[in-house]
């Protein structure tokens, strides 16, 4: 995990294009699908070495599926809402186009192959998948240089992590080497990699999006969402990928209601209840915090919303049964392979899923009652607000020295798991810099089934600031 020591920079070029903007550039004539995949192609050229971003590329087979793309739109075919738009897949979900590793020499390709249903949605709405982006093995840990995969690091500074466990899916976008990439979301891997990234990812919704041809980590937590630079293009790529799907006995029959017809920019009328919850991070939080945090409130209020203090409930209790229900399911997962292959697993996800072992049966029953208790209790707080909001995480991107003084430490001024135990739909986007110019993150949390509502106040918010605009540069190359 050594790189070059290099310091976090905020050169950035600002109006970077979104996916939405690309998707309608094409569809006008602005540019073509081609183009856009030459350009995807050339920042991965840059940048995939020295940050980490793919396990595996499909350079010509985007280029092929580009070229038939602007065919079809030239002969006047109907083509779909992402038609020529780059995107990637993080590699715990399966593709076509080649293996999935899960990112570790343990797990057995053929096990899952294909195009997951996810994917398959992407690519009929003509999505190009660019290819295969890094992750954490097996969707939890931290990076581990003993093994023979990329290690990912921030977009904003190579001596940061990307954060877990959909690293390259976080980076990518931030540096344009695709324009929305798929996340999954069991302890807070979508909105982590988001936030140490400064770009924008959603959590849907438990059962929202079908998992199946996907790795499990935690059977009743898992999520699979869309990361992008803007609220918009999430709620595009939502649209897409939300629905029930028969191999996915989890996914439920709810209707789903375009989010991005959603997006008004006015947020009038909406009450959102603000937990900051520096109680947690205490001196943990970074100074930018504050301030960072302060702006973001006023910004929405601008747009129309109410602010309204609130706390939490249960929130030590949630995060307890995250870890717990996390855990549990991912040793009934693993335990085979991890009494025959110990040594094949990397040392942080044998550190961090054998931690399991110290709890039984009665634990993890006492965390899924726990679960419900504090589901009831949220519910609550949503008769006095329409949606919550707190920080992604009390400080900026983790470094590499923080991980190797331990993994689990590191992780604690983060507040994403507490959301993955309710279940509600919750969105990551920047908000702000550190010192150090690495990116704040905001987390607005929605009642089940609302991801209009958090789309549409995160694109309010992002129509009056430009963070999610900004492209980093960690080698100090002009672009």
């Amino acid at each position: 995990m050594t790189a070059t020591p290099m310091a976090p920079t905020t050169t950035s070029v600002t109006a970077a294009r979104t996916l939405t903007e690309a998707a309608a550039a094409v569809a006008t004539g602005e540019t073509t699908s081609v183009a856009l995949v030459q350009e995807a192609i050339a920042v991965a050229d840059t940048y995939d070495a020295a940050v980490g971003i793919f396990i595996d590329r499909y350079a010509d087979g985007a280029l092929e599926a580009a070229e038939m793309a602007d065919a079809a739109r030239s002969a006047g075919e109907p083509v779909g809402p992402l038609a020529g738009v780059p995107l990637g897949i993080k590699d715990i979900i399966t593709t076509a186009d080649g293996p999935t590793t899960a990112q570790s020499v343990v797990h057995d390709p053929a096990s899952f192959t294909g195009d997951a249903v996810v994917v398959q949605r992407l690519k009929a709405a003509g999505g190009i998948v660019m290819g295969k982006l890094t992750t954490m093995e097996f969707a939890i840990g931290a990076p581990d240089d003993t093994k023979p995969f990329p290690i990912p690091r921030n977009a904003w500074s190579l001596d940061h992590w990307a954060g877990g466990s959909s690293s390259g899916s976080g980076s990518s976008v931030a540096l344009g080497a695709v324009y929305g990439a798929l996340g999954t979301d069991t302890g807070g891997s979508i909105r982590i990699p988001a936030a140490f990234n400064g770009i924008t990812g959603l959590m849907p919704t438990y059962g929202r999006v079908p998992k199946s041809g996907c790795v499990p980590l935690g059977f009743s937590l898992d999520h699979i969402g869309p990361m992008a630079r803007s609220a918009a293009d999430c709620a595009l790529l939502f649209d897409v990928l939300a629905g029930p799907d028969a191999s996915d006995p989890t996914t439920l029959d709810v209707p789903v209601d375009s989010c991005a017809a959603a997006l008004t920019g006015d947020l009038s009328g909406v009450r959102i209840g603000v937990d900051r919850l520096a109680r947690v991070a205490g001196d943990r939080e970074d100074p930018a915090l504050a301030g960072a945090w302060e702006a973001a409130l006023a910004v929405l209020e601008a747009r129309g919303a109410e602010i309204v203090e609130i706390e939490l409930p249960f929130y030590a209790e949630m995060t307890t049964a995250d870890f717990v229900i996390m855990l549990g399911e991912a040793l009934a997962y693993h335990l085979p392979d991890l009494q025959a292959r110990w040594d094949d697993f990397g040392a942080p996800t044998r550190q961090i899923v054998s931690t399991a072992v110290m709890y039984g049966a009665s634990d993890y029953v006492q965390a899924q009652r726990a679960r419900r208790v504090g589901q009831k209790a949220l519910a609550k707080v949503y008769e006095r607000v329409d949606l919550i909001a707190t920080p992604t995480s009390g400080a900026g991107a983790i470094s590499f020295e923080q991980l190797r003084q331990g993994v689990l430490s590191a992780f604690s001024p983060i507040y994403t798991g507490y959301w993955d135990t309710t279940g509600n739909p919750v969105l990551s986007l920047p908000m702000g810099f550190t010192g150090e110019g690495l990116p704040l993150s905001l987390q607005l949390a929605g009642r089940p089934f609302e991801e209009a509502l958090v789309l549409r106040a995160g694109d309010a918010f992002q129509r009056a600031t430009d963070f999610h605009r900004q492209v980093p540069d960690p080698l100090g190359t002009t672009r």
